[in-house]
Order: structure tokens, then C-alpha cells, then sequence
């Protein structure tokens, strides 16, 4: 739940990804330990060597940091994919993974640690077409297979709930913000102040980014406008096509 709001109306999965996936059940258990006191280990134990990429709500890194301040020394880089500037999922101007727990992600983005963030401006500019999903198709590799079909039932959805400027395409967002740890030139950035809204009536959980330097405040966030999509779809077939 939500690190402020218990009784925030979680939405069903179906809300946020659409009912066209029909995926298979789990195959693992959930463990036991909670996911804060994994994170604190982790980072606790590490060498400031691992980059945290948040590809969800970021209530447990809020949590793990509230809880534990002195670990964010040990973070060198969170890559979050989340937030918008022109483009919302969850309002006009919010985008699910912020909105679901605005006061988690406020905490995260100002606190103090480098930080990338790839936000639906960016992911809605670096589409995968069915073109692209039969072109990975062909590679011949489970993990390009798997992930041709997903892309295309992802496509499907799209096109019936919410189209896409180019028909027959889907963002595929958590790939663009892994790709921008391999490769940080995959993304265009601009270092800006970035906080969330956690209060408004018509913006709760939007990203609010100070282009235009109007708050005064340091800028903390190198937020993703503009992508180099060759280079993206270049790296997702290189990747999905090695073979083990």
C-alpha cells in the first residue's frame, strides 16, 4: 500500500495494463522477507556499485530511505521510469507509477542522490511496431520470441484503448530505461528541478519540472525529453538475440 495513503483505491491490473495481456500465472512465491529490508541489506552491503532502476511505484525505496537515510550513500544512480511532462496515463498530467503513491515519489526525487528520470514523454517516442515485433520474432531466441509476442498483444491493446500517433505500435517503457543504463546516449536529458504534487485538485501526483527555471530550486533530476530511437530498437534486437 501506498507510504502515506492506506486507504488510497488501488486500481486492478486490468485498469493500469488493459485486459489483452492474458498472461499465465506465477511460477514463484512471493519471499518472505519484505522488499525495504532486502533493499536495505543490498545497498548496505554493497560498494556503491549497484545503480537502483525503479520500473514501479517507488513506495519501498521512500520507505527504505526514510528508514534509513545514510543508505543513500550508497546509491550511485536511481534510473526511475516514471513521471511526465505533456503526457499522463492516470490524469492529464500524472503517470500511474507516481500517481499510485505521490508522497513516496517526492521523497525519492529529492533526495540527494543522482537521478535519471524516463518519463512518458520519452517512452511514447520509442514505439515498438509490429514490423519491429516480427523483425525480433525472427532473431530465433526465446527471449526475442517472448517478447514479440508480449510487444504484439501490447500493440493490440493499444490500438483498441488508447492509440498510439503511429498505428500498430506500443512504448515499451522499463526496456527504454534499462537501455539507458547501458547506454546513457540512448536518452537526451535535461537537468531541471523536478518535485511531485501530492495535494492538488487536478494534478495529485503529476511531475512538476521547472523548465523555465521559475521555483528557484537546484535542479535534481536529469529528465528524459527526447530519445535515440535507432539506437534503442538497435540495442533491444543485439540484447533479446544473444543466445545463452
Amino acid at each position: 500500500e501506498p507510504m502515506v495513503r492506506p486507504d488510497f483505491d488501488r486500481p486492478e491490473e486490468s485498469e493500469v495494463h488493459g485486459k489483452y495481456l492474458d498472461l499465465p500465472g506465477a511460477t514463484s512465491q512471493a519471499q518472505a522477507q519484505h522488499a525495504v529490508d532486502w533493499l536495505l541489506e543490498t545497498f548496505s552491503a554493497s560498494a556503491g556499485d549497484i545503480t537502483l532502476v525503479p520500473v514501479g511505484p517507488l513506495t519501498n525505496v521512500a520507505m527504505m530511505l526514510r528508514h534509513c537515510p545514510e543508505v543513500a550513500a550508497q546509491i550511485p544512480e536511481l534510473v526511475i521510469m516514471g513521471g511526465a511532462h505533456h503526457i499522463g496515463n492516470r490524469s492529464a498530467l500524472a503517470e500511474f507509477n507516481i500517481w499510485v503513491d505521490p508522497e513516496a515519489a517526492r521523497l525519492v526525487v529529492n533526495c540527494g542522490r543522482p537521478l535519471r528520470m524516463v518519463p512518458l514523454d520519452a517512452t511514447h517516442k520509442a514505439l515498438i511496431s509490429a514490423a519491429d515485433c516480427q523483425q525480433l520474432r525472427g532473431l530465433g531466441t526465446p527471449a526475442a520470441t517472448a517478447a514479440a509476442t508480449f510487444i504484439e498483444r501490447r500493440i493490440e491493446g493499444y490500438n483498441r484503448s488508447q492509440p498510439m500517433k503511429i498505428l500498430d505500435t506500443a512504448p515499451v517503457h522499463d526496456a527504454l530505461a534499462v537501455c539507458a543504463i547501458i547506454d546513457p546516449t540512448v536518452i537526451k536529458t535535461e537537468f531541471i528541478a523536478v518535485d511531485v504534487e501530492t495535494k492538488g485538485e487536478l494534478t495529485d501526483g503529476a511531475t512538476i519540472c521547472d523548465f523555465g527555471k521559475r521555483t528557484g530550486k537546484a535542479p535534481n533530476v536529469h529528465f528524459a525529453m527526447d530519445v535515440d530511437v535507432p539506437k534503442f530498437k538497435e540495442m533491444m534486437f543485439d540484447i533479446l538475440g544473444r543466445r545463452a
